[in-house]
């Protein structure tokens, strides 16, 4: 088995560590338009309260990384990116994640970060690969790397395997070190196809034994169309701790989410005398 990797990010004060060896890290997913509409009409008028409560509410929750996307439809991306990001770090700290398909916006994104952000992400598409790596490169960032290419999303684990060993080597053949590759195997919704948890499970587990290196997930995807997604959701993440997921991309503001991540690190001894379960409990109960 490949030796476990760890990847370190931060912002100008705060430090966050992703391992195995470690409590499992969250990358909160709410500072995000698509598919908020309250979210897309107050950037598209410059209001940026609900940006700052998200921000706010999401690093309370337990969110250690905070994701940001403001892909607004017709908007100045690159402008815009900055602008949220200067809002999300005036009320906190915790490290970056500069989410676009813009590679202008990456850049803008990366060029005002002061720290080592994440950038998600890139794919295993030529034109991706060519637009995406280069920048993080030159900004020493790391970066997430999704597990399709030209062909869309790969049917079998083996093939998102390869999909992500071409990525960590054209990451790698530009200096990127590997253990600032953080490999997305996909999520598709188990509701058009009953195996694609399963499918997602196993490529975790491919990815590790082959590379060691660091994996994400969205991990609401898989509930996608489906009734009761938070309990689908909160089973899905905790067996995709225990296949070796360390850093989901989720919403920490979901208490079923949220305990399910805990009740995993805490079965696989990431909790020395079960400290950090008793806290949150204390804190659910407080509120």
């Amino acid at each position: 088995m490949a030796e476990n990797l760890k990847t370190i990010l931060s912002s100008q004060t705060k430090t966050v560590e992703i391992s195995r060896d470690k409590p499992t890290v969250i990358i909160g997913e709410r500072i995000n338009p698509t598919g908020r509409k309250k979210v897309q009409a107050a950037l598209e008028a410059g209001n940026f309260d609900i940006i700052r409560q998200d921000a706010a509410d999401q690093v309370a929750a337990g969110a250690d990384i905070l994701d940001v996307n403001a892909g607004v439809p017709g908007a100045d991306e690159p402008t815009l990116m900055r602008q949220v990001m200067r809002v999300v770090m005036e009320v906190t700290d915790v490290p970056l994640s500069i989410d676009s398909n813009n590679t202008e916006a990456l850049k803008a994104g990366l060029e005002l970060y002061e720290g080592k952000a994440l950038v998600n992400s890139v794919n295993g598409e030529e034109r991706s690969l060519q637009a995406v790596l280069g920048p993080v490169k030159d900004h020493g960032a790391a970066v997430i790397g999704l597990c399709m290419d030209d062909d869309g999303i790969p049917e079998t684990p083996e093939a998102r395997l390869a999909v992500a060993a071409r990525i960590i080597e054209r990451a790698t053949s530009l200096g990127i070190p590997i253990e600032d590759v953080i490999i997305d195997p996909l999520t598709l919704t188990m509701g058009a196809d009953s195996q694609a948890g399963k499918i997602t499970l196993q490529t975790i587990e491919l990815v590790i034994k082959e590379f060691g290196v660091n994996i994400t997930m969205g991990a609401s995807n898989i509930s996608f169309g489906l009734p009761d997604r938070k309990y689908i959701n909160a089973a899905s993440v905790a067996m995709a701790v225990y296949a070796g997921a360390t850093c989901p991309i989720t919403n920490p503001l979901v208490t079923e989410i949220r305990t399910a991540i805990l009740a995993a690190d805490l079965t696989l001894g990431r909790d020395v005398h079960a400290m950090r379960w008793i806290k949150a409990y204390r804190q659910r109960k407080a509120a």
